[in-house]
């Protein structure tokens, strides 16, 4: 008898759709562990999302007000952004919950301190940019 029927799970029909790679291995953990895992890569993918929708809305007011080429430059990097950090809720979605079925210790966020940096970049580029305009105009 395998651990699943060990827990009152039978095996069915939906068990050929789970990805082995992540649900071949250990034993189920607590499904609220799992869950929480789960809503935790939503919300990656939701700021994936934003950063490509924010990347979107400021080509479309560059375009309309004419505004510096550093404007597109910034909406192609949130968009590219948002569409890595998307792929990477995935990744860490996966590394999280393997280690929940084997008992190991979780593995550390990999997009955090990427997210941050870029965030940081951003806005030191930004700033620098806005003073250069701001002694142009003056």
């Amino acid at each position: 008898m395998d651990d699943r029927s060990a827990q009152g799970a039978t095996p069915g029909a939906h068990d050929e759709r789970r990805p082995r790679s992540v649900y071949g291995v250990g034993r189920d953990p607590d499904v609220r562990f799992s869950l929480a895992n789960e809503r935790t890569a939503l919300a990656w993918v939701r700021t994936g999302l934003s950063l490509v929708a924010g990347g979107v809305a400021l080509t479309t007011v560059a375009a309309i007000a004419d505004l510096p080429w550093v404007i597109d430059l910034v909406a192609l990097v949130a968009c590219l952004a948002g569409g890595a950090l998307a792929a990477s809720a995935l990744f860490s979605w996966r590394r999280v919950e393997r280690a929940l079925r084997e008992d190991r210790p979780l593995p550390a966020p990999a997009a955090l301190p990427w997210l941050v940096g870029g965030v940081v970049v951003l806005a030191l580029v930004l700033g620098v940019f806005a003073l250069v305009e701001i002694a142009q105009a003056a």
